[in-house]
């Protein structure tokens, strides 16, 4: 059995702040994905929700709040959590139930209605929970955070704030051309730099915000979509949801404190450089056989880190690739020519699922003034707490 799946459909509603209800985001997103599919809501034998806390209380869990809002059909339900990374998650169980041949056609969608500001942890003491004390002890918010991995990079590798900016002008550029982000329009570096500082050396417009949103895809084995008269379709080779080796010892959110290495030797490979080798395993693929990346923009320094952890090129040269121009629209190698989170914002748990639409448009070259030119393979990269790596490769 290959191991293949394809994409039928793929589906966004808007990204912004809208005030409405997430269900009615993610059922415009999911009706999206199966007129793209050319599929009715009838012909979906599964719906895999992507959930978020906010709302994952009872009578509101994704894959049957879903699935009843569309329609009670007798599909199987799935709803998944794995905070940012919830996404890639969703797209995973639905691949795994495909190839088990448990579904033929699956929905998997993700949507949020996230909070103004920054994100904070929810009410409550809750003093065994890592995240609760890195806000809490540590008051280690998400951009302090942030800007302490920039400091990292900065010291490490003489990364500059003027480097950080021209990633922040690049993406910026790409969500320009993007009708479903919420923020298109064109900034310079001075634009950057006369943004207010949050978290030194970090300003507002090198940090995402949090947004509404939502997107979908519809899957289905290679068999299923043949019938259905797709002989080329943008198929999923490979999905990786790895999570850390102990002992870690370069921190990563919520984390307050590394691993002791007294005992165990580090693991010569860093998290997020394991979630892009296992991706590349089981696709055969590698990076030089890539035409484009999405990957997880939460700041701009943290979008040079991947440049590194997708094997792009070498440790501590990130920032030439970025100012020779190759992660640029019409680059050598375009690096979230969506737009990414800095164009978009973080609706958790919609955010992995989009990058993969990203990649659907692209690959079958339907991305419009930001396409990449003879898009083959894409690869996507997500990080959500508590050790949920993920990394999609999706190839035509």
């Amino acid at each position: 059995m290959s191991g293949d799946v394809a994409v039928l459909g793929a589906g966004m509603h808007p990204w912004g702040k809208w005030g409405r209800s997430f269900v009615r985001y993610g059922t415009a997103a999911a009706r999206a994905a199966l007129a793209d599919a050319g599929l009715g809501w009838q012909d979906i034998d599964s719906v895999v929700g992507a959930a978020t806390v906010r709302g994952g209380y009872p009578g509101h869990v994704a894959g049957a709040t879903f699935a009843q809002a569309l329609g009670w059909q007798g599909a199987r339900v799935t709803s998944v959590y794995a905070a940012c990374a919830s996404g890639a998650q969703a797209l995973n169980t639905a691949r795994a139930q495909i190839l088990a041949g448990m579904a033929d056609a699956v929905l998997v969608l993700g949507a949020d209605a996230a909070p103004k500001g920054f994100f904070a942890p929810a009410g409550g003491d809750r003093p065994d929970d890592p995240d609760w004390l890195r806000f809490r002890v540590l008051g280690a918010t998400n951009p302090a955070y942030f800007a302490l991995y920039a400091r990292r990079r900065m010291a490490l590798y003489g990364d500059t704030a003027e480097d950080f900016a021209q990633v922040k002008v690049k993406n910026a550029a790409a969500g320009a051309a993007n009708p479903h982000a919420r923020y298109r329009t064109a900034v310079s570096a001075e634009d950057v730099a006369a943004s207010p500082v949050v978290a030194e050396p970090l300003r507002l417009l090198d940090i995402c915000a949090t947004s509404d949103g939502a997107a979908a895809l519809v899957l289905s084995g290679m068999d299923f979509a043949r019938r259905h008269g797709v002989r080329d379709p943008v198929r999923i080779r490979a999905v990786s949801t790895a999570s850390p080796h102990y002992p870690r010892t370069v921190l990563d959110l919520p984390d307050i404190a590394t691993d002791s290495a007294a005992a165990v030797e580090p693991s010569p490979e860093a998290f997020r450089a394991s979630i892009a080798r296992a991706a590349y395993e089981e696709s055969g693929t590698g990076p030089e056989d890539l035409s484009l990346a999405e990957v997880y923009d939460l700041s701009t320094a943290l979008e040079l880190q991947w440049y590194e952890d997708l094997g792009l090129c070498g440790a501590g040269e990130a920032a030439k690739l970025l100012r020779e121009g190759a992660t640029a629209l019409g680059g050598r190698l375009p690096v979230n020519p969506s737009g990414g989170l800095a164009s978009f914002g973080e609706a958790v748990p919609a955010q992995a699922i989009a990058q993969v639409c990203e990649l659907t448009w692209q690959l079958r070259g339907q991305a419009g003034d930001r396409q990449v030119r003879e898009a083959r393979a894409g690869i996507t990269a997500n990080q959500g707490l508590f050790g949920h790596g993920s990394s999609v490769i999706a190839v035509r």
